[in-house]
């Protein structure tokens, strides 16, 4: 009697785990013999992808304006300063040095700033 008891209370809490895990999301699928099978799906890391896009063009937009607003001499001179720094600012002094598309953004920036 003893192990009816524990064999059940095993698969309530198998089941409540496998509901707990359905309420993230799940999928269907056919098993061979007609059955249809729901498992829940996995929670893998998501990469926030429209998110880490918008930062990329965030950081651009910045670094644009930034130079537009500055100047190439004085951007340059902050960039080579800090890249003389510690560990991080000499990663930020490569995020931050002058690419193409940020001296674009700049000169297109730098009609509508003056």
């Amino acid at each position: 009697m003893v192990d009816n008891r524990i064999d059940f209370d095993h698969r309530v809490r198998r089941l409540t785990k496998k509901h707990e895990a359905m309420t993230r999301g799940y999928y269907g699928r056919i098993r061979k013999d007609g059955l249809i099978e729901v498992k829940p799906r996995r929670g893998g890391i998501k990469l926030p992808v429209r998110a880490l896009l918008f930062l990329v063009v965030a950081i651009f937009v910045f670094k644009g304006f930034l130079l537009a607003s500055l100047g190439s001499d004085t951007y340059g001179y902050r960039v080579e300063r800090l890249a003389g720094g510690t560990a991080v600012e000499q990663a930020g002094a490569w995020i931050m040095k002058p690419d193409p598309l940020s001296v674009f953004l700049a000169e297109q920036a730098g009609s509508v700033l003056r």
